[in-house]
């Protein structure tokens, strides 16, 4: 799921295209019949992942699993191929991977958001035959199940999680700073006069951080912008017309707040806030070095203080707070969160598509789904790891982030919503320059936008039907 985005496990990142050599031509044994339990026989199977920073929780687990996996299945092989690369060169590379059956991986980690247009393309092979064979898939949370679904009406992928958005604080620089421990804010006004208060009375801190421009990719789009437009009157997709929203005043409403933020000097430089490691940094040394003071991140980010995380830090659960982001005025719900969510797709040229599903299955049992959701700092899409008593008290912060999915929105997962993310980051990076104004980055993002979906009739003013 950044989407989802994950600076932990992968999630959070170089090049690659994967050192990939030609994928093993796998087993002459004949596979079985779509949905069964085991592979007839041994099978090489190549899984593919986005490693990014010091995080080492996904590779753990699939190591793991892996072992698992090959004890019961006698002469097969798994292999783990981590794609090394930041949030969207990894969707780069491994639309690149799945274009050939000489590259293509067996398994690959497909973002939610992603899945339409890959299906579009031709990338991602329907799970059905598989899913109406296997007793587990009753178990999923359904708007989990409609995330993996394609527009066809087939899913393409066994989700693995959710996460939710909001924003974290140190209570510690609200105290240097006045600021009350159980910070509350109802608008953005009030997130802004927070940082500002921190700016003047502790100097050295960060006040403020939210992911911005190209670097940094959908974090940009989904946990930056999106999380400040759907906290507006408007939207970027009508569900009712099936058109995209352009000309709203909510998009340059949030635009301005990126402009606040950066000119007043509230937020990281320019220059830092543009760095591809700026999530990896945040996770593992702003916020445990307590140099950063707000944070509009994700439900996950705390995987990388625990004990299996990439910067174990003890004190994280009562040095820092949790809020929402409250809404622009305070109307509507108060608070918006965004979520993602990413899954465990079988590519259309996989070699091995009947063992790889079998691999899927051991990866989404109970135990090790719940295993996942721990250590990885997800919210369960399972609802026997969401109801397990272990999985609810693993984190302090657990219940607060599972309890924003009553207000959440998810990203209108279309074919175009890719370019039009890219479209967005864009609008984002020319304004926290100062390159342009919101108001011109505006009127450019609304006609490039035209240009992706096809011209003014597939577009509108009107942002009704979330």
């Amino acid at each position: 799921m950044v989407t989802r985005k994950r600076f932990i496990a992968a999630a959070a990142a170089g090049a690659l295209l994967l050192g990939v050599s030609a994928c093993s031509q796998g087993s002459t044994t004949k596979q079985p019949d779509a949905g069964s339990s085991q592979s007839s026989g041994p099978a090489h199977i190549k899984i593919a992942y986005q490693q990014w920073g010091p995080g080492v929780v996904m590779k753990n687990f699939l190591t793991g699993v892996k072992t698992e996996y090959e004890a019961a299945h006698p002469g097969s092989q798994v292999e783990i191929v981590p794609v090394v690369a930041s949030e969207n060169d990894y969707y780069t590379k491994i639309q690149l991977m799945m274009r050939s059956p000489n590259t293509a991986p067996d398994i690959v980690y497909e973002d939610t958001f992603l899945i339409n247009s890959d299906i579009t393309a031709g990338y991602l092979k329907p799970l059905d035959d598989y899913i109406g064979k296997w007793d587990q898939w009753d178990q999923f949370e359904d708007t989990a199940k409609g995330a993996a679904r394609g527009q066809d009406g087939k899913t393409y992928g066994v989700p693995d999680g959710t996460d939710t958005r909001a924003l974290w604080y140190n209570k510690e620089i609200f105290k240097k700073a006045g600021l009350p421990a159980d910070w509350q804010p109802k608008t953005w006004d009030d997130v802004l006069s927070a940082a500002r208060t921190i700016k003047q009375k502790v100097p050295g801190v960060i006040p403020f951080n939210m992911y911005s421009g190209k670097p940094m990719g959908e974090a940009s789009a989904m946990q930056g912008f999106e999380m400040l437009l759907y906290g507006t009157k408007d939207t970027l997709y009508n569900y009712d017309q099936k058109k995209w929203v352009v000309g709203s005043q909510g998009f340059k409403d949030s635009l301005n707040f990126v402009k606040t933020v950066f000119s007043e000097g509230l937020a990281p430089s320019p220059k830092d806030a543009l760095s591809p490691n700026m999530g990896s940094k945040v996770g593992t040394e702003l916020l445990p070095q307590q140099k950063l003071a707000i944070d509009l991140d994700g439900s996950w980010i705390y995987g990388n203080w625990l004990k299996s995380g990439a910067k174990p830090w003890p004190q994280w659960s009562t040095v820092l707070g949790q809020t929402a982001m409250p809404t622009q005025d305070g109307s509507g719900k108060g608070k918006v969160s965004l979520s993602g969510g990413w899954t465990w797709a079988i590519p259309a040229k996989s070699k091995n598509p009947d063992a790889a599903w079998d691999f899927i299955k051991t990866l989404q049992t109970q135990k090790n789904a719940a295993k996942y959701a721990t250590d990885g700092a997800q919210i369960a899409v399972r609802k026997d790891v969401a109801s397990d008593a272990a999985y609810k008290s693993s984190s302090a912060s657990t219940q607060f982030f599972t309890d924003l999915v009553s207000v959440t929105v998810y990203r209108p997962a279309l074919p175009e919503y890719p370019k039009v993310s890219n479209e967005i980051i864009t609008a984002m990076e020319s304004v926290m320059t100062g390159q342009s104004q919101p108001d011109a980055a505006a009127k450019n993002y609304d006609q490039a936008v035209e240009g992706i979906v096809g011209g003014k009739d597939s577009t509108t003013t009107k942002s009704t039907g979330q």
